[in-house]
Parts: C-alpha cells; structure tokens; sequence
C-alpha cells in the first residue's frame, strides 16, 4: 500500500515536527508522499533503510530536530514546494551521508536559513524558485564537495567576488542562474575559477554576464532564453567577452542576432558544441574562420531554404549536426555536406524535406555517417540503394514520411550495419518481400502503422531476411490474422508488440517457437485463448492482454485458471477485464470466479436421462426375450 503523509502538530500549536507513516510492507528506497494529502499523523522510523525521502507540496511549515534521527542511509531529502518557517539547527542530523537537498520554492530569502550541521557530504544544493537576492553563504557552510548548486529563479541581480570567492572550495560545480536577470557582476569575481556548467538563462543583457566571466574557465554555459519570453535582439559586439573565457559549449537558444556576419564567430574558435536553435536564421554566413574544433551544431527551429545555406565548410569537424523543426520547407540540395567526412549523426527531422530521389546526391560522402533522422518529413524517393553513401549508418528514422520505393529492389541492401530502423506510418508497400533484405544485422524494427494487405501476415513476407531482429512493432498495423509460419526465421526475438489490432487468439500461434519474450497483445480483439496455446504464453517472460474483450465463461475456463496462477507474467492486469457475459463485464480477470462442474439442474436432467434409458433397456430385454421365444 502507498505510503500517507501528514504532519504532527504538538500540544501548543506553535510549531509542527516533520514525521512520516508509512503503511508499506515491503522494503522500500525511496519514500514519496507527493499527493496523498495531510490527513493523519504519521511517523517513518520504522523506515531505517530508506535512501531517499519526498514531501513535496505537503505544507510543512516547521522541520524539528528529531526528524531524520534513525535515517542513517537516507542520501537525498527533498521538500519542494513548502512553506518552511523554521528548521532547527540539527533537523538534517541522522544521515550519516546527505548528498542531495531540495529546498525548492520554500519561501527561503536567506541562505542562513538553512542548518549547516550534517552536510559535510552534499553534493547537490537546490535552491530555485525563491527569495534569495544574495549567494552569500555562512562562513561555516560545508561547500567543498557540492557539485550541484541551483539558484535558478531567485532574485539575484548581482555577483559580488566575495560571493563567487566562497565557491573557490568546490571543483567541477554546476551553478544555475536560470531566470534571475544578473545585471552587473563585480570584475574580476570569476577570476581563474573552474566550472563544470554556468546558466545564466533569460538573462537581458548578456554582455555583462560574459565580461564578467572573464579569465574562466567552464565546460558548459547556458545563455538561452525561454518561450515565455521575448526574444533577445544581439550584436555581435556582445560576444567580444568570450574571446576571455575558456569554455567548450555554448547554449544561445530564442535569440536573434542582428548583424549575424563572419566576424560575429571571431571568439567561438576553441567551442566543441554551439546551440543556436531558434535564433531566426536563414543562413549561416560563408567566410566563418578558425572554426575547426567544433564537434556538434545545433540549428533546430529557423528558417534555412536550402540546407547549403549553414555552409557547412566552415566546420569541417562536426560529428554532431541537427537542423530539426526548420520553419521553411528544407531543400536539400546536392552535396551541401560533403565536407563533413566525420558527420556521425544527422537529424533533419520535422523540416517539410521533400526528394524524388533521395538521398545518395543528398548525403554525399557522408561515410562514416552513424545516425540519420529523416522522420516527419514530406514524401520521399528511394531508389535501390538509396542510402550507399552511408555504408556504416546503425540508426535510421524515417517516421511519418510517406516513402515511395522505386523498384522491386530493397532501398537499404548495402546497410549491412543497421542496426535500428524506424518505418512507422511510413505508408509502406508491405507486399514488396525484398524491401528489408541486406539488413543481416538489424536487432529493432517499428512497422507501426503500416497496413498489410487483407489484414494478415502470410508465411512469405518482407520479415523473413531479418535474421538477426530482437525488437518488432507491428502495433496499429489493422491486423486480423497471422500465419503460424510467418515469425519461423525470427529465432532471436526478445520483444513483439502486436498491440491495437484485430487479431484473435489464435494468432498468438506465431510465436510458439519463441522462448522468454515481452508479448504486448493489448487492445485486440482476444476472446478466448485455446488451451492449446497456455504452453506458447507460459514460456513468454511478460505479457500484456488487457484492453481485450476477453471471455469469462466456462469455454475459456482453462485460460482463466491459468491466468490467475500466473499474473506475474501480466502487465496491464488493472485493465485486463471481462467483456462477457454482461454480468461480469468490467470485472478484473483476477477475480473472477467460475464455477464450471453440473449444477442441480443439470444433476436432475441427467438422473431423468438416466432413468429413461434404464426403463427403455428394461423393455428392450423384454421385448427381445418374448421374441426369441415366440420363435423357439
């Protein structure tokens, strides 16, 4: 059972002490009393192993001394969302190693506020959506194994060098300034300090944060804005800060620079990673220089008219590159990234691409391309060999786009690497039995909304090659039947899910060879499930059946009996109900109750049947001896 929650309010109503109840019995890590309401008293000592502990939004108001005393493995404590008036001095005593605390929107104004004793080991200090206006800490906080700091949506407006100076204990911190709106920094502040990650998200004017981080080095900097803001209108003139501040990713997400040009990139030279999504571009300036570390380009949701427009050239070490959700219909053009022979992952999805012949020219030279995303997209053309240019590609989405195969040939023949394809409603030609060969090493195939033709799957069909498949998902595909023979050369499948389509349960036959398996045969129209096939379900690993108009009557006895003797092998039991007869409709496979033997009526027609065939014995042995010896 779920554990309740609520608060203990003593006798003179003048403050309240954090306990927990808990009514669970089997051990647990983690304790969560997010949602059940305040309703009774309770008290969580008997939880001594417990690691982890959740009172959000509980209105908690006063945390005493005594509270986590017995908790000595509890690791993390977490009481967003509470209105904290007091925590005594010693409230936190008890874990014998405290690493995460989430004070988030408590009310907290003061870093003072929080009790210093017990937190020698934290490593991760959350602070967001308060009052706080300072970072100060007391001069005998314990900060010098935090590695998480987050002061996001606070009141900070401004770093002094005696705040940043505390930090100097910590390595690799993460500090998070996410909507605080830092208007000055003391120069000088972040001198020679270290950093894993610095957010300094929806801030206005990011000139002063970026000279004010000068002589700094950070793996990452977050400078983006958000969705329910306005977006910010930069100069280039405001990156000239960077040109002093050591830093491998950069994040400027929802801004617009103004006079975007080759000298606007004059201090991006040392970045591995650079986030431009949703920056209003419709190209990339030609000339950008000293460019050559960058690994990966983010450039989703702008507005390129043909994907030449990024100039690729001028980043010649992407391994990394994405253009999704582009505003305009996306030309790809020919050859536009052939100069990034180590382009390793490729995401064009959501972009309006639209190719009659695709997509050889397209990714031209792309050799050691690993991973292409071409989902959600406008119809393409795929020849044979469509993709020759991308011998080593192991993941390919073509989800939500229409693709017109060209051919009886197999578009995917010399991808001998793939390893996952996604073909989901992709309105495929399910009939073309070559449309899969020479994917001798594909573990993961989703044929999700695809139709096949009359509903079934033949024992000839385009699964046959695909030797090596772990993962199939026919789910949505209007299925009505499946041949016993059609799975026969997927040996190695660990994972079907055949779920929201017609088939009966007979169809289940399929996968009698298969041993260990995740059945999903959820929302079909699965009535009664011979007897013949409980071998079949008793060797899957896990099953899922519900949403099925499932019979419960004597004629599926033998299901029902095996069901409930084995639902741990069901997921889903919740929704796995009856469906007839209309007495027990809605009522969980797991408690219905038949009784299947002669009932009195029956007891009494077979006492008369019985009886009837005595007496007409009796008179056929009567019969037979007056004429035997009438004829003596």
């Amino acid at each position: 059972m779920a554990p309740r929650c609520t608060l203990l309010q003593s006798n003179y109503n003048s403050y309240m002490s954090l306990h927990c109840f808990s009514h669970q019995k089997k051990p647990t890590t983690h304790y969560n009393c997010e949602n059940l309401g305040l309703t009774e008293s309770f008290s969580f000592f008997q939880l001594i192993t417990i690691k982890s502990i959740t009172f959000p939004r509980c209105q908690i108001n006063w945390v005493h001394e005594d509270s986590f005393q017995n908790h000595h493995q509890l690791n993390t404590i977490v009481l967003t969302g509470n209105p904290l008036i007091f925590m005594a001095e010693t409230s936190l005593n008890g874990p014998k190693s405290l690493k995460h605390l989430f004070l988030t929107q408590t009310g907290i104004s003061n870093l003072e506020f929080i009790p210093v004793h017990n937190l020698e080991n934290l490593e991760s200090l959350h602070l967001g959506s308060n009052h706080i206006s300072s970072i100060k800490f007391p001069e005998n906080f314990p900060i010098q194994n935090l590695k998480v700091l987050d002061f996001q949506n606070n009141a900070i407006h401004y770093l002094s060098s005696e705040d940043i100076q505390a930090l100097e204990q910590t390595t690799n911190l993460s500090l998070n300034f996410n909507g605080n709106d830092i208007k000055g920094i003391e120069p000088g502040a972040f001198h020679s300090k270290i950093f894993q990650s610095l957010k300094f998200g929806g801030t206005l004017n990011l000139s002063v944060v970026l000279k004010g981080l000068q002589n700094s080095t950070t793996q990452s900097l977050w400078l983006g804005s958000y969705d329910d803001t306005n977006d910010q209108d930069l100069t280039s003139a405001m990156f000239d800060g960077l040109c002093e501040i050591s830093v491998e990713s950069i994040n400027l997400q929802k801004h617009s620079i103004s006079d975007i040009s080759p000298a606007t990139f004059r201090c991006f030279t040392q970045l591995q990673e650079l986030d431009l999504t949703a920056n209003h571009l419709n190209e990339l300036p030609s000339g950008i220089e000293g460019m050559k570390t960058l690994k990966k380009l983010v450039l989703n949701v702008n507005s390129f008219d043909q994907l030449c427009q990024i100039n690729a050239a001028s980043f010649p070490s992407l391994t990394d590159l994405s253009i999704k959700g582009n505003m305009r219909k996306l030309d790809l053009g020919a050859g536009c990234l052939e100069k990034l022979e180590n382009l390793q992952k490729l995401d064009l999805s959501h972009s309006d691409i639209e190719a009659s012949d695709c997509c050889n020219l397209q990714l031209k030279n792309l050799s050691h391309l690993r991973y292409l995303n071409l989902s959600y997209n406008e119809p393409l053309g795929l020849q044979s060999q469509a993709f020759k240019e991308c011998p080593r590609l192991q993941g390919l989405d073509l989800a939500f786009t229409h693709l017109q195969v060209k051919g009886p040939q197999s578009p995917f023949q010399n991808l001998h690497l793939l390893q996952v394809l996604n073909l989901s409603h992709c309105l495929l030609d399910t009939e073309n039995q070559h449309f899969l060969t020479g994917l001798v090493d594909l573990r993961h195939l989703n044929l999700q909304g695809n139709h096949f033709q009359d509903g079934s799957i033949s024992k000839t069909n385009l699964l046959q090659t695909l030797s090596s498949l772990e993962i199939l998902i026919l789910s949505s595909c209007g299925l009505l039947s499946i041949d016993k023979q059609a799975f026969q050369n997927l040996r190695k499948m660990s994972h079907v899910d055949l779920s929201y389509n017609s088939l009966t349960g007979n169809s289940m036959d399929a996968l009698s060879h298969l041993q260990g398996i995740y059945l999903n045969m959820a929302a079909n129209n699965i009535r009664i499930v011979p007897s013949h096939l409980l071998p079949t379900l008793s060797q899957q690993s896990t099953i899922n059946l519900s949403h099925n108009p499932l019979d419960c009557t004597c004629s599926n006895i033998h299901f029902i009996t095996w069901y409930q003797e084995n639902l741990q092998k069901f997921e889903g039991s919740e929704n796995t109900e009856c469906a007839n007869p209309p007495s027990l409709k809605g009522v969980k496979l797991s408690d219905v109750k038949l009784s299947c033997g002669i009932t009195a009526m029956g007891i009494f027609f077979l006492v008369v049947f019985l009886f009837l065939v005595a007496i007409l014995l009796i008179f056929s042995v009567k019969f037979l001896l007056r004429w035997k010896y009438q004829h003596i």
